[in-house]
């Protein structure tokens, strides 16, 4: 698996969830799993999966979870990224 690749395609599904509001993760992402294939600019297939959870405490700031594989043995370590959305829409972690 080309890591640089696979990070691109990661972030370009984890992107535009930042303009997501907090009540709309929490709808769409809390405690589910949306799982899908893609292929990355290189034709590569890639399968991805992303969900949401608590961080901290529950009624609190919610983390979104992407991961990334090609379905070889990455798949038992895949490439992750997120982020952590406060409840007032705040990202945390982050510098503003």
């Amino acid at each position: 698996m080309d890591k640089d690749e696979a990070r691109e395609v990661l972030q370009g599904h984890l992107t535009p969830l930042r303009d997501l509001s907090y009540e709309e993760l929490k709808a769409r992402f809390l405690n589910k799993q949306e799982a899908f294939d893609t292929h990355g600019p290189s034709g590569a297939w890639y399968q991805l999966e992303i969900q949401g959870f608590w961080d901290d405490r529950r009624g609190g700031n919610l983390r979104i979870l992407g991961s990334i594989d090609d379905g070889g043995w990455r798949a038992f370590s895949p490439l992750t990224d997120s982020f952590i959305m406060a409840p007032d829409g705040s990202f945390i972690g982050e510098d503003p």
